[in-house]
């Protein structure tokens, strides 16, 4: 195991929450960084934990269609945010719980995709708006016992959404357009309006494959700064 991913497992290892509670763990930062590598690591890493994404709370294509939303998908104001508030209240109770995900292949939420274990004390939550300084996000930053923000320069961040919309199918240019439309201008506001976090992982090793998700990329390519 990489010691960098050890000191961070050792750290989350050192808080405790209430009996009654659950430790909740925010990931944030911008698309394509490295989120899921890293959930999931932790999760399969520390023992009676889980992983829970943002993502299960997207709104569904026809409702962006009808909100005039639909180009911005992924942008802050296209997440189910008071629903997402609601599930946290209720992960921060000990109860076993079913939670969304959300299938990028079609681009669509799935209710009730993940049971989360009334056990499991650890829960890592993903997803880009996490520490978002903007109104109404920048309230979620008092669920995170632990937050860490993933971060990187936005030319290695736009070849890996490239390569992730090329690994979907899409042409050249569909590719190009899709990371620079929408899923560029999105990076830009999460670097531009970050809450501080408990860790950065700077992560600007170029990936060298394609991948239809972040958990090709090894944590061993992130370099931890802790604050």
């Amino acid at each position: 195991m990489n010691d960098r991913l050890k000191a961070l497992i050792e750290h989350i290892h050192t808080r405790s929450a209430a009996p009654s509670e659950r430790l909740l763990v925010a990931i944030a930062g911008v698309p394509a960084v490295g989120k899921t590598t890293l959930a999931r690591q932790l999760a399969q890493a520390l023992p009676n934990c889980s992983r829970v994404s943002m993502d299960g709370f997207h709104l569904d294509n026809q409702i962006l269609k009808d909100l005039d939303l639909i180009d911005r998908k992924g942008a802050p104001e296209t997440f189910d945010l008071d629903g997402f508030v609601a599930l946290l209240n209720r992960l921060k109770t000990r109860s076993a719980i079913y939670v969304p995900d959300f299938d990028r292949a079609t681009e669509r939420s799935i209710n009730c995709a993940q049971w989360i274990p009334d056990h499991h004390d650890i829960l890592v939550v993903e997803g880009n708006y996490l520490l978002l300084d903007e109104t109404g996000w920048r309230e979620l930053q008092s669920y995170w016992d632990i937050s860490i923000f993933l971060t990187a320069d936005l030319s290695v961040i736009e070849q890996r959404l490239i390569d992730r919309w090329l690994s979907f199918g899409f042409s050249d240019q569909e590719a190009y357009q899709k990371a620079h439309l929408n899923d560029i201008p999105n990076a830009k506001r999460i670097l531009d309006h970050a809450l501080a976090a408990d860790w950065v992982l700077q992560t600007d090793e170029p990936s060298t494959e394609s991948s239809t998700s972040d958990a090709s990329r090894p944590f061993g390519n992130h370099n931890i700064v802790k604050q």
